[in-house]
């Protein structure tokens, strides 16, 4: 094993700067219950860019430094700091999952067992070259499995297969899926076919909506159609769902949602009520790919609830028998029903190179980065 690691960091100053660079760090040594991994495959995620670019205008940012050790700054609005100040002059690593083989393994029988393996790992830093890890974060792939295809292990298949999980916890029947076609929608699909889940998904072009019907998904709608709001309906009212998660976060598509709920719960009521329906419907919103403020155009009468959802809070209500069951799952079709694509691969210090972050950044359907920190 070598004496380098290389990690990547994101940095907030108190003159209101982001800076994104490579640093050499110390090459970990594990404890009793801790292997160290090589890293050799991590997937950019919604989630890492919210660590990423954090609150800054990327629009401000500036590259310097050299191709393979780049130095990206950008402006952080005065009024977006207060919002940051816990991790002012802080260098923050960046990277919630990943996956790589395991190099050097604590004294534990649980650490011993993991020497050797390609394991997927999730905890945080994972955009760097040897990340030393608790065995309880990591998830050991089958025989066979590489890297890149179980670097995301965690963050999508475990929050798809928590909304599924959710949802029967929570009594409802079916679920309404906003954003659709991303990574996420594409496996939230796949689960929900083939535990006879009735899943209704919301996109908003039509070559998605090919994608998902070719996919075999039954319920697709188009939020851009001018027809959307009865055709949200009519798929609700055939499914019966009354639990949605929504990845978009601004504007009114959960108000939506939820309106169409209800409309949808009323279509056989005859008797009036001020109060609306008697059936909860609940709305999930789980990003923020809209940053603007969400609306909500109350005509769903009295019974909901719009919450956020994340990971692992949701994990943490369903219980640690159910989680293992997830964990187990995902590690047996992580090539399958949990695959990921990938239609880039980078480099730590390509990552930092403004073509790179003006592409990842838009966050496109169908345009995923796989980080290979090894290269």
């Amino acid at each position: 094993m070598t004496d380098k690691n290389i990690q990547l960091t994101s940095t907030i100053s108190e003159d209101n700067k982001l800076t994104l660079a490579l640093q050499e760090i110390d090459m970990p040594q594990p404890g009793a219950d801790e292997v160290v991994v090589r890293i050799e495959a991590a997937p950019l995620n919604p989630s890492d860019l919210a660590v990423l670019f954090s609150v800054a205008d990327m629009s401000t940012a500036a590259q310097s430094g050299t191709d393979k050790n780049p130095v990206i700054t950008a402006d952080v609005p005065a009024k977006f700091m207060p919002s940051v100040k816990t991790r002012v002059g802080k260098d923050t690593p960046v990277g919630n999952e990943g996956a790589g083989t395991v190099v050097a393994a604590g004294s534990s029988d649980a650490a011993q067992a993991l020497m050797g393996k390609t394991v997927a790992v999730i905890g945080g830093g994972t955009y760097r070259q040897y990340l030393r890890a608790n065995v309880q974060s990591c998830l050991e792939l089958k025989e066979g499995t590489t890297a890149k295809e179980g670097a995301s292990s965690f963050v999508n298949p475990l929050t798809a297969l928590a909304m599924v999980e959710t949802m029967r916890a929570e009594g409802h029947k079916a679920i309404v899926h906003a954003a659709a076609a991303s990574s996420l929608g594409q496996m939230l699909n796949r689960i929900c076919m083939a535990d006879g889940v009735d899943l209704v998904n919301i996109v908003r072009k039509d070559s998605q909506e090919k994608l998902l019907r070719d996919m075999g998904a039954k319920y697709v709608v188009n939020s851009s159609s001018e027809t959307f709001i009865a055709d949200l309906t009519a798929a609700i009212t055939e499914t019966g769902a009354t639990i949605s998660f929504d990845p978009i976060g601004g504007g009114q598509l959960s108000s939506d949602i939820l309106n169409c709920m209800e409309a949808a719960i009323n279509v056989d009521v005859e008797e009036y009520s001020v109060y609306g329906s008697n059936t909860f419907k609940q709305a999930y919103i789980y990003g923020a790919l809209n940053r603007g403020p969400i609306t909500l155009n109350r005509n769903f009468g009295f019974s909901w609830g719009v919450n956020g959802f994340l990971l692992f809070n949701a994990l943490g209500k369903l219980g640690t028998k159910t989680v293992v069951k997830m964990r187990q799952r995902v590690a047996e079709e992580i090539t399958t029903t949990f695959a990921s694509s990938y239609t880039h691969e980078v480099s730590l210090a390509e990552v930092l190179h403004l073509q790179s972050i003006a592409a990842y950044g838009k966050q496109a359907t169908g345009e995923k980065y796989l980080i290979t920190p090894q290269a």
